[in-house]
């Protein structure tokens, strides 16, 4: 329960303090700042791999979970159990940001600016780029020390930067589908839930075109 717990407590963390920032971002008239909220997701992120990442991987996302365990990193058997664990984690998230702000219209939600194909790609390569980093300095169910949650927090504060504007960087299904769903935003959700996994499932495959035969698999 450690592993599921940690998972929890992670994305909970996650999602509480990124969705946060851009909620009172929201509700302040702008004092967080786009460049604040970038910060925001970047910070929280590589603080939680360094909490975590020897418990439970630090995955705090179903995407990331499901491309381990197709790079043979991770046992298919646990990935339902933690994706049940991260998605909780996110919506206790989104009803605590929803009790504290109720006269927030998104809570953090992700849209996109543009039509959902643009947008539909636009996260399938964000995610590629966020797992890219991940599956390679990683081991799937640890984290390898101080790189890391430098180099995974450094990808995300890079991306939410660029592309917050355009989609709000999801690039995590649990992610979009917690505050969305609190706050009835629902309208072009499915392209957050399917473009990070292709992203990520993506990223693996590119990872085993450019390394050793068993690059991508457990120990490596």
């Amino acid at each position: 329960m450690k592993k599921y717990i940690s998972e929890f407590i992670g994305t909970f963390s996650l999602i509480f303090c990124g969705t946060g920032a851009m909620t009172i971002n929201e509700v302040t008239g702008g004092d967080v700042t786009h460049v604040g909220i970038g910060i925001t997701w970047g910070l929280i992120v590589m603080a939680m791999i360094y909490a975590f990442g020897d418990i439970s991987g630090a995955h705090f996302n179903p995407a990331v979970t499901i491309a381990f365990a197709y790079a043979k990193k991770f046992v298919w058997k646990e990935v339902p159990k933690y994706i049940i664990a991260q998605v909780l984690g996110a919506f206790a998230a989104s009803l605590v940001m929803w009790f504290l702000f109720p006269e927030s219209e998104f809570l953090g939600s992700t849209i996109p600016k543009v039509d959902v194909w643009r947008a539909f790609v636009l996260e399938l390569l964000l995610t590629f780029f966020l797992m890219v980093v991940i599956i390679n300095v990683s081991t799937g169910s640890k984290e390898i020390g101080v790189i890391a949650g430098i180099a995974i927090g450094g990808v995300v504060l890079l991306e939410a930067l660029f592309a917050g504007p355009i989609t709000n960087a999801s690039m995590n299904p649990a992610r979009s589908l917690a505050p969305n769903i609190v706050s009835g935003n629902i309208e072009g959700l499915w392209l957050y839930i399917l473009a990070p996994i292709l992203g990520a499932l993506l990223a693996v495959s590119s990872c085993k075109l450019v390394k050793d035969d068993n690059c991508c698999n457990e120990g490596c």
